[in-house]
């Protein structure tokens, strides 16, 4: 792993005899790791538990993938990492946070790239996926793994036979400007789908009476702007995951993905502007009196704060805090201008443009 990090920047990449040998050693180790399995698995004679094999096992299977992928033997090398990725995913209970780094970094790109290879849909999850390739034919492993994570492997589990993609509230398409794109990343689509739910909640909460502060209409963007964060944030990983497999900029998937992350990004933007202004108050707070700080008691009782005359201090605090609201705005708004494909969008800009001349006006 070392030699293929030092020629990882060749221009050519791994090629003759660093190759040869990278693979040679991979092999080896595989083969001793599997010799390993066989001993313990003498269990008279090691007295290993099922939890000693199955580590054996999982370690095995994930050099074993290792060589695949050097060989490029795709459907080998997914059956491979998923036998490790089911054996890790199911001593994860009991050895903690220590495997966590070890699936997100190493076990779950290899198989997303070797299901890639072999033209797996994306839309699928990596646990799905997982699950799909494991050997369950092999019933020993089957049966070691069920002794420490009894569901793992539930046939009936809806995740085994369909992806996250695949639910009622995960879209398989989103529109930006007109232009309509497949949605191909499972993570993009539940993300995008738990906005949307979000988005419904939110409306209701708006709509009903219980609401009547502004901090606590603003409280109930909060949902809202996690989720969509959420989905911009699998975005711009799914884009990372495909430059680092080497896809051009080029490609089709990256232009799909490029204008997803325009769309989620822009609906994220607006919705902290949209925030921005219940916390303003009435009219984007134009009026001296729509306060972002009003109280439900200075409602009820705005009779007898009518007699009272407000200290100069505490409407220039109240200024304050709008102005601060609208600068956030007005940075929300630049930031939508440095989205891909933003800015040669002439019709777009210009509103934008127009939108901040009022905020400033405001401000």
């Amino acid at each position: 792993m070392r030699l293929k990090a030092v020629h990882s920047a060749d221009s050519n990449g791994i090629t003759g005899h660093t190759r040869s040998h990278i693979i040679s050693r991979l092999d080896k180790g595989a083969r001793t790791a599997e010799n390993l399995v066989q001993i313990l698995s003498n269990t008279d004679a090691s007295a290993a538990t099922d939890i000693d094999i199955l580590e054996a096992r999982a370690y095995a299977a994930m050099l074993r993938g290792a060589a695949h992928f050097e060989s490029q033997k795709w459907d080998n090398c997914l059956k491979s990492y998923a036998t490790a990725r089911i054996i890790y995913s199911a001593l994860e209970s009991t050895k903690g946070d220590v495997l966590k780094d070890l699936l997100s970094e190493t076990i779950d790109p290899s198989i997303r790239y070797a299901a890639y290879q072999n033209k797996v849909p994306r839309t699928l999850a990596i646990p799905t996926i997982a699950r799909k390739a494991f050997p369950s034919s092999d019933e020993t492993l089957v049966r070691q793994i069920q002794s420490v994570a009894p569901d793992l492997l539930r046939k009936d589990d809806p995740d085994a036979a369909k992806g996250p993609a695949d639910t009622p509230s995960a879209p398989h398409t989103i529109t930006w400007r007109s232009r309509e794109v497949k949605i191909e990343d499972a993570s993009i689509a539940l993300a995008i789908g738990s906005t949307e739910a979000a988005t419904a909640r939110l409306a209701e909460k708006l709509e009903s009476s219980d609401i009547v502060l502004p901090r606590e209409m603003a409280a109930a963007y909060d949902e809202v702007l996690i989720a969509s964060q959420d989905a911009a944030d699998a975005t711009k990983r799914a884009i990372d995951e495909l430059k680092e497999e080497g896809v051009p900029q080029s490609d089709s998937r990256i232009q799909s993905l490029q204008i997803t992350r325009t769309a989620v990004n822009y609906q994220m933007i607006s919705w902290r502007i949209g925030r921005n202004r219940v916390l303003s108050g009435e009219h984007d707070g134009a009026l001296l009196d729509s306060a972002p700080n009003t109280t439900r008691k200075a409602k009820k009782d705005a009779s007898s704060q009518q007699a009272k005359i407000e200290p100069p201090g505490r409407k220039i605090a109240r200024l304050k805090e709008k102005v601060v609201l609208y600068d956030a705005t007005l940075q929300s708004l630049e930031s939508i201008k440095e989205l891909p494909g933003v800015a040669a969008d002439d019709d777009l800009v210009r509103q934008l443009d127009a939108t901040a001349k009022y905020f400033h006006a405001l401000k």
